[in-house]
């Protein structure tokens, strides 16, 4: 290895792993993704980009392109009873969100966000079909064997391959993730079959005894997002799972008519099992480390999964920067200064399931009436107001309490 030219493999061409390589070329570093798909692509549907993921793609040069898909919300957090759709509370994004945090909140189709960061990578730096089978060290440097025998042995390390990682057994003690008792059902309804009140720029939560709904526009208004979440004994992990709209429809027998509705618009739902892992006390190990849902895994219930993975490729990225000619110490800081922010978003992400799936009565009866009583732009400004950058020059180990 030189100062100025080391071998970076990255292990993952989802979001994590092509910020990752982004943020690296950002500060003149070159890197190598290896994907084990045969194309990069992004499956699933919708998701939140809060502006601490904008300000990170404003960053890469690559909003704009994101905007020309993308729906700026005016409404988020509106959380609307499950029997008749009483909304009780409803955030104003537009234009809070930009007073209180320089960007705005926008929902994207995932396709869309993967596309918009690929476009900050150079060309020919992803090898795909490259599926890691094992991780070691050899002669004191990372090894790892591909599917197709393959093997490289670079000089720094990054999983960036998601819950069921690679690279995660080589650092912690190896297992599979567990199945947290959840089913989310996702669907994609076409904006002419979809009832007039999804169209709005909002993203809308229903609420009810042990399941929760939630819908927004994305794709530039094309298509309205639908994720539910409900009790299953089913853990079926595959993404190209589905279900029947009968079977959507009758985990939510009994609520709003208008969200049945919305659920009968769908076309063949996504079904999978929601996983769950505890969080890590440590994510990296000599030049290896770990990004994203390799290292922190969270519930979606706070819509930050994809940021945080995006807030970690900037802070390795830097931490790599200052301290090249040690990249063990580098990596060991960018663990230091992620790790107590991203454990307390899988921690509060975890406990949101109980909150949103209380059953009617007192305890339920209390935490509307909290809802009335909360600003959840203010209360989340630690979130939102995350600035890696500036993590990274104040060497804050305790971004988590801004």
């Amino acid at each position: 290895m030189t100062r100025s030219n080391p071998d970076i493999a990255i292990i993952g061409g989802g979001i994590g792993g092509m910020a990752a390589a982004a943020f690296l070329e950002r500060v003149g570093l070159t890197s190598t993704v290896y994907e084990q798909a045969s194309a990069i692509s992004e499956i699933g549907a919708g998701l939140v980009v809060a502006p601490n993921a904008a300000r990170l793609l404003r960053r890469l040069g690559v909003l704009d392109q994101l905007l020309t898909r993308a729906v700026r919300l005016e409404s988020g957090w509106e959380f609307r009873r499950w029997a008749d759709g009483t909304v009780l509370s409803s955030e104003n994004l537009d234009p809070a969100c930009k007073e209180l945090y320089g960007e705005h909140t926008y929902t994207v189709h995932r396709a869309d966000l993967l596309d918009a960061v690929a476009a900050a990578v150079p060309k020919g730096i992803t090898r795909l079909g490259m599926r890691a089978v094992e991780v070691a060290f050899e002669d004191g440097r990372p090894m790892v064997r591909f599917q197709n025998g393959e093997v490289i042995r670079p000089d720094i390390l990054i999983g960036a391959d998601g819950i069921h990682s690679a690279v995660r057994p080589f650092i912690a003690t190896p297992g599979p993730a567990t199945y947290s008792g959840m089913a989310a059902f996702r669907t994609l309804v076409p904006a002419e079959s979809a009832p007039e009140f999804a169209l709005r720029p909002a993203q809308t939560l229903w609420i009810g005894p042990g399941r929760h709904l939630v819908h927004y526009p994305v794709s530039g208004g094309d298509l309205v997002n639908v994720v539910a979440f409900a009790p299953s004994t089913e853990a079926i992990e595959s993404w190209t799972a589905t279900a029947t709209v009968d079977e959507f429809l009758a985990e939510f027998e009994g609520w709003d008519p208008r969200l049945t509705e919305l659920i009968r618009a769908a076309n063949k739902p996504g079904r999978w099992a929601l996983l769950d892992r505890a969080p890590l006390e440590q994510w990296s190990r000599g030049t290896v480390t770990l990004l994203g849902d390799a290292a922190h895994p969270m519930f979606p219930f706070f819509a930050q999964g994809a940021a945080q993975s995006m807030e970690d490729a900037a802070v390795l990225a830097l931490c790599l920067k200052d301290d090249l000619a040690n990249p063990e110490r580098a990596l060991q800081r960018y663990e230091s200064l992620r790790i107590e922010r991203t454990t307390r978003l899988q921690q509060i992400s975890h406990a949101r399931a109980e909150i949103n799936h209380l059953p009617d009565g007192p305890e339920q009866i209390a935490r509307d009436l909290e809802f009335v009583e909360e600003d959840p732009l203010l209360a989340n400004g630690w979130i939102y107001g995350y600035d890696p950058e500036q993590a990274v020059l104040t060497n804050d180990t305790k971004a988590v309490s801004k």
